[in-house]
């Protein structure tokens, strides 16, 4: 597969992923905000300085209003990672592929689109966008839907799930940082009913609360970071993620599992061998916005591989 046709399904993907996780993002901090007693101010900032976009937003914004926060997580077009902008770089990505993803594919991307660009506006509340963010969180699981229902598993798939379950990794691992600066408690704050209603909006924003519930009895921050960050059948875990990852490049590399051929595959079995064997006391004893950070790390060393080795011309 040519360079060019390989980099825009593997980013078209990526995209796709990455607005509905903004939607997700947005969602968990709203959720928090609204059944905490957290200041709104800090946790809008928050918001920003996880995404590590806070000087840029600081340049075309200024103050961290819940409305200028949430204009530019979602509509702002000069800001890439936003939702409009994400979307737009999925749909011309895959425009210049559409002979070889499929038709479903092109029809369901045009339609998220659409979606989104009639809804874009300026100084909206972001209260008034809760029905949104569940349209883009949809529209995002069902392009995912459409992929695997109508794609060869070819190398066309694999760079789709590739781009995809990398950012989802990344992504997850953001969400669980939003528990670490808005909802860590401290003294008395720990175990109670502010704490347990933390936890339990970070799994309803991961779509994750009744698969962990039939594993856990107990909402605690040790459980759902073992869930979110080690579990290896929740398709929005990292560790699971993590795997669906490597089992795509070790595709497109034609590498038997174990061994290596490039960078990347060297990175990402790296990666998938610390999750394998850490403990959740491990990352919980060493801080887990410490492991998060770190983590998050070396998915960008992995990003920045996969690049160099399939995309660089």
């Amino acid at each position: 597969m040519l360079s060019r046709v390989a980099e825009a399904i593997y980013w078209s993907s990526r995209y796709v992923e990455r607005a509905e996780n903004v939607a997700r993002f947005i969602d968990v901090n709203m959720n928090l905000l609204l059944d905490s007693q957290i200041e709104q101010k800090s946790g809008w900032e928050s918001l920003v300085m996880i995404t590590g976009d806070q000087d840029l937003f600081a340049e075309r914004f200024g103050r961290f209003t819940p409305q200028a926060v949430s204009q530019f997580l979602t509509f702002d077009s000069e800001y890439p990672s936003s939702i409009l902008a994400s979307v737009a770089s999925a749909r011309e990505n895959a425009r210049t592929v559409r002979d070889i993803i499929s038709r479903e594919m092109w029809q369901e991307l045009n339609e998220f689109y659409l979606m989104v660009v009639q809804a874009a506006r300026p100084d909206v509340a972001p209260e008034n966008l809760n029905d949104f963010y569940g349209r883009v969180k949809r529209a995002g699981i069902y392009f995912e839907g459409v992929t695997d229902a109508t794609l060869s598993r070819g190398e066309a798939w694999h760079f789709a799930r590739l781009g995809r379950m990398l950012e989802r990794a990344d992504k997850t691992s953001r969400i669980l940082d939003v528990k670490y600066f808005l909802l860590l408690p401290v003294g008395n704050g720990i175990g109670t009913t502010v704490d347990q209603l933390g936890w339990t909006a970070l799994l309803n924003s991961a779509s994750a609360l009744q698969m962990y519930r039939q594993l856990y009895h107990v909402t605690s921050p040790s459980n759902v970071s073992q869930f979110l960050l080690l579990n290896q059948n929740f398709p929005r875990a990292i560790s699971y993620c993590v795997r669906q990852a490597q089992e795509s490049l070790h595709a497109l590399m034609r590498s038997p599992i174990g061994t290596y051929q490039c960078e990347a595959e060297r990175l990402l079995g790296q990666l998938r061998a610390r999750l394998d064997y850490v403990t959740i006391d491990d990352v919980m004893a060493g801080g887990l916005h410490e492991y998060v950070d770190e983590l998050q790390g070396a998915l960008n060393d992995i990003g920045t591989a996969i690049h160099q080795q399939f995309f660089q011309v």
